[in-house]
C-alpha cells in the first residue's frame, strides 16, 4: 500500500520503492480487471493495461490511489489520498524534518514550495515524486 512503512530505507531506493508501487498497482489491476478498474475510475484504458502489464506509468498519485479504491475492501480514493498525506506529515513531525531539509534529500529538482503543496494536496504529485518523497522521510526517521 502506498502509505506502508518503508522496510530498510538505508538500502532500498525511491526507485526500488516506485517500482514496489507500480507492482502493488499491477496486481490490483489483475485481481480486479482492467475493464472494471477503468469503469470504476474513468482512467485511460491504455494506461489501465500499462499498468496491469507492469510497465512503467507516468501517473498521478491520485491515479494510483483510484486504482488502488477498486480492489475489495479497500477505503475510497479519497481516504487513501488523506492518509497518504497524513503519513508523510507524520513522518516529517517524527524525524524532525522541514520542507526546506526535505527538498535538500529528494533527488531531483523539486523546490521546497512545490514539495510543500504537494503533501498538502493542494499540487499534483506523480507517483515518482511521490516514491521520492516517501523515501526521504523513511530514511530520516531511519536515523
Amino acid at each position: 500500500m502506498l502509505y506502508d512503512e518503508i522496510d530498510d530505507p538505508g538500502e532500498t531506493t525511491p526507485t526500488k520503492v516506485h517500482e514496489a508501487y507500480l507492482e502493488n498497482l499491477a496486481e490490483t489491476v489483475a485481481s480486479v480487471g482492467p475493464d472494471e478498474v477503468v469503469d470504476q475510475t474513468d482512467l485511460d484504458p491504455e494506461m489501465v493495461e500499462s499498468v496491469a502489464d507492469g510497465e512503467a506509468v507516468d501517473m498521478t498519485l491520485e491515479d494510483a490511489a483510484a486504482i488502488l479504491a477498486t480492489a475489495d475492501g479497500m477505503p475510497d480514493a479519497d481516504s487513501i489520498l488523506l492518509e497518504v498525506r497524513d503519513h508523510l506529515l507524520m513522518g516529517m513531525t517524527t524525524g524532525v524534518v522541514d520542507i526546506d531539509t526535505l527538498a535538500r534529500e529528494i533527488d531531483g529538482d523539486l523546490e521546497a514550495r512545490a514539495i510543500q503543496k504537494k503533501i498538502e494536496g493542494r499540487g499534483p504529485m506523480t507517483l515518482d515524486e511521490y516514491a521520492r518523497i516517501h523515501h526521504a522521510i523513511a530514511k530520516r526517521n531511519d536515523r
